[in-house]
């Protein structure tokens, strides 16, 4: 799997597309595994932008209903730098059929 997928546009030039984690993002242990890696990172951005990843492969909509926050709170919660609350991070995992673990 590379960073970015490649296209081949008008005139053979080759244009490079974003690449997107949450079309991989297509079943549990997947997204377990994606989760568990992720919080392992010291800088808790990582983790954010995984949850954002995450409830973007599930449906933005589906997840902020699911956790009783707006799609708004939702998108600032996730947001890189959000200083988000254990509830809210709480709310989310909830809401994506996740469970946060704790092992030594």
């Amino acid at each position: 799997m590379s960073g970015a997928k490649r296209k081949t546009g008008s005139g053979g030039k080759i244009r490079w597309t974003a690449f997107e984690p949450a079309e991989f993002l297509d079943n549990e242990a997947v997204i377990a595994e994606y989760l568990s890696a992720a919080i392992e990172d010291p800088n808790p951005d990582v983790f954010l932008r995984a949850m954002a990843n995450v409830a973007k492969a599930r449906g933005i909509a589906e997840v902020a209903k699911a956790s009783g926050l707006g799609r708004e709170s939702l998108y600032k919660a996730l947001a890189p730098g959000a200083k988000v609350r254990y509830e809210t991070v709480r709310k989310v995992l909830d809401s994506l059929g996740v469970k946060l673990k704790v092992a030594a």
